[in-house]
């Protein structure tokens, strides 16, 4: 992982062993209990597809969000936000809805792999958006607001779904 930003080197130590140990146990988790698996250990490090890791930055770059809105002293929480939602925010906003009913799912099916696929599937359809739109660059307020309380529960449901696969997400990586 390299140096980390504002972190000592107990604290990098850590987030590597957490990010590390979250490879592993996804790598494992995301497969279907009924089917068979070879574990690829490259693969399972790797940042980009269907990875621990890939989940664990995403939710690191959530909360470096985050972090930068409170530096910026911009408030969002408890704020009613009236904006138009572009339809990747709706796609977004429908996934996050979809959480409680994949758990659930998940559970009846004994299947650990329904919550790491979902997972997987917030954290792509959250990173093509990020990409395509600024948050905190965004000039209009309300609309900068609304994003930042969107990437918040986007932030939220990670760590909830990877709390369930015994998985820890770190806030900076």
């Amino acid at each position: 992982l390299g140096k980390l930003d504002g972190c000592s080197e107990e604290e990098a130590s850590a987030i590597s062993s957490m990010v590390g140990l979250g490879a592993l146990k996804y790598f494992i988790l995301k497969v279907d209990p009924k089917k068979t698996m070879l574990f690829d250990p490259r693969e399972s490090i790797d940042f980009n597809g269907n990875t621990g890791p890939f989940i664990q930055y995403t939710h690191a770059r959530i909360c470096s969000v985050l972090r930068k809105a409170a530096e910026q002293g911009i408030s969002f929480e408890g704020e009613k936000i009236a904006c138009e939602l572009l339809p990747e925010e709706i796609e977004l906003i429908k996934m996050l809805a979809d959480y409680p009913t994949t758990v659930v799912a998940a559970g009846e099916a004994f299947a650990p792999s329904i919550i790491a696929s979902y997972t997987y599937e917030l954290c792509k359809t959250f990173n093509g958006y990020y990409h395509d739109h600024s948050i905190l660059r965004e000039e209009n307020e309300a609309v900068k607001k609304m994003r930042l309380a969107l990437a918040q529960q986007v932030a939220r449901v990670i760590n909830r779904s990877m709390r369930l696969l015994g998985i820890d997400v770190p806030e900076r990586m």
